[in-house]
């Protein structure tokens, strides 16, 4: 046999057992590391600090999502991905191979949950909130990540507590996500939708603070979003007046959780959020408020009204001077404490 030949046939063999190897690699991927189902049957799967990928082969075999442990395993060891696996709640399904199942947990395409914060919502209602959805383990928790002072003084935020400046949204996040960065990530929302007012451009940070706090005490106030450029012109016609805002929504902030009505007792309560008390802004905002409050407080409407009161429609009636007010008032209580 000559050389031509030799190599001729050394190269057909070679081939053939590469063909073999390959068909044999791809056989047997399919058999044991194919899907195991269509997709409709799914799990949470959830990968902690510490969890080596045998504990994790464990639970996906236990929950029937994959073909074979062993296959599993050895394409871990095969692609080097044992220190790859990032940790995190991952939504796997029975259609999903191993390969794929594989790549979700490495790249960390881990399960978000969403939770949405009311407009007009304070700090206490937003911590009661992400418990409810079970993100975080308590109020205080949160209360305290909105009040630390660095974060404070690193958006440039002067009160005691980030109140105010926590955008009121729809947030997806990864769960165990550190309630630090839950808040910062509120904030910086914040002087997102912020920075889309002209009027709000170039403010320092005590200018904006005011805007801030007519906002959220126009947040609280009003139901209809029309009404409140009507009642941002309100509480500053009451400025220039020397006038106090006489706000229940400032008196409402007082409590633990709103009450359903506020009593002539409530009106007295001493504190420095009290605007029936005391003159000028409360020491700072008493809700979360949305862009179109904060739209309001930068362009309130100008008008000679004085006084609202809440009508039974939702709506409010607005009055210039103490006796329309009072007369307004003698129409329209009945309809809301009847």
């Amino acid at each position: 046999m000559n050389i031509k030949k030799f190599l001729f046939f050394s190269g057909l063999l070679i081939g053939v057992f590469l063909l073999i190897a390959v068909t044999t690699f791809f056989v047997v991927d399919e058999l044991k590391g194919g899907a195991v189902g269509s997709g409709q049957t799914k799990m949470d799967l959830l990968i902690e600090s510490g969890d080596t990928p045998g504990k994790i082969v464990e639970t996906l075999s236990t929950h029937g999502m994959i073909k074979s442990s062993k296959y599993f395993l050895y394409l871990v060891r095969f692609t080097r991905s044992a220190g790859k696996i990032k940790q995190g709640l991952y939504e796997i399904n029975d259609g999903m191979d191993s390969r794929k199942i594989l790549q979700v947990i490495t790249e960390g395409k881990v399960k978000l949950v969403n939770f949405t914060i009311p407009e007009g919502y304070n700090n206490r209602q937003i911590g009661d909130l992400l418990v409810s959805k079970k993100i975080i383990p308590r109020r205080q928790d949160f209360l305290l990540a909105a009040s630390k002072p660095e974060l404070l003084k690193e958006f440039n935020i002067p009160s005691t507590s980030a109140e105010g400046y926590l955008f009121p949204e729809t947030y997806s996040i990864p769960i165990n996500y550190p309630v630090d960065k839950i808040v910062r990530m509120m904030i910086k929302r914040f002087y997102v939708r912020i920075a889309k007012i002209e009027k709000a451009k170039n403010l320092s940070p005590s200018e904006l603070h005011k805007f801030v706090i007519l906002g959220s005490v126009v947040e609280r106030e009003a139901k209809r979003n029309e009404e409140r450029p009507l009642m941002a012109g309100v509480f500053n016609n009451r400025l220039k007046r020397d006038m106090p805002l006489e706000s229940c929504a400032t008196i409402q902030y007082l409590f633990d959780k709103p009450h359903s009505r506020i009593f002539e007792k409530d009106l007295k309560i001493v504190s420095p959020y009290n605007t029936y008390l005391n003159k000028g802004f409360p020491p700072g905002p008493i809700s979360n408020p949305g862009f179109p409050a904060l739209e309001a407080a930068f362009y309130p409407k100008e008008t000679e009204y004085l006084f609202f009161l809440l009508k039974g429609d939702g709506y409010h009636y607005f009055a210039k001077s103490l006796k329309e007010h009072l007369e307004a008032k003698k129409k329209y209580i009945d309809v809301l404490y009847d």
